[in-house]
């Protein structure tokens, strides 16, 4: 609703005769009525765990690994289980939260060399279907069961796994078969969370962990 000049002159001459503290409080009041005090409320910060993350560290190794190469219909790639450093086979006895880090490398990597286009040849896949009990496989690690008559493998893909504190440095290359050449190497850290949560109790080297309580 408009108001009269009369009006607006009248209220005019009323603040100018009022204390400036008054009109202080009078402007306060009137924006009280019109404006909303919003309060600020900070979120807490989340935690992005890595658990369930494994395949996008391997698949981020495998983009290093791969960059360089062009998919080749005739070269075949064979895949073998990621190793520790020290001892270059699987240690059974090392209870640690990454000890199935070599086995997914293997597994990730057939499955990423296959999606960049190279031929990965599954060299644990048997000549016949074995039915068990339980359920039917096609893999077997007992030689008897395997097809020996593969065609030749032209690189080797694999490579070693260094410990750390808090994960692990994944070290991989692409061998050639018959120079031992490594065509190809990529680095990639894993975060030791990748498979369990972080626990109080962990093994390093044969040797039993207690992390401190924050």
């Amino acid at each position: 609703m408009k108001q009269s000049r009369h009006s607006i002159y009248f209220k005019i001459r009323q603040w100018v005769g009022m204390p400036l503290i008054g009109i202080g409080a009078l402007i306060l009041l009137q924006g009280c009525g019109s404006t909303k005090v919003t309060e600020s409320v900070s979120e807490p910060a989340t935690h992005h765990s890595s658990l369930g993350n494994a395949e996008f560290y391997t698949s981020a190794l495998a983009d290093e690994l791969f960059a360089g190469l062009r998919p080749n219909t005739k070269a075949r790639f064979a895949i073998a289980t990621f190793v520790p450093v020290t001892t270059l086979k699987f240690d059974a006895d090392n209870q640690n939260p990454l000890m199935l880090l070599g086995h997914q490398l293997e597994q990730g990597m057939l499955t990423e060399a296959s999606k960049r286009g190279f031929i990965a040849q599954d060299y644990k896949a048997t000549n016949d279907i074995i039915i068990e009990k339980e359920a039917d496989r096609v893999f077997s690690r007992d030689v008897s069961d395997l097809y020996l008559h593969h065609h030749s493998v032209d690189f080797y893909i694999s490579g070693t796994i260094v410990e750390q504190q808090y994960g692990a440095i994944v070290n991989a290359r692409i061998i050639n078969v018959k120079s031992k050449d490594v065509v190809a190497a990529a680095t990639q850290f894993f975060p030791s969370d990748l498979f369990w949560q972080a626990e109080s109790v962990t093994s390093r080297g044969g040797l039993i962990y207690r992390s401190s309580s924050e």
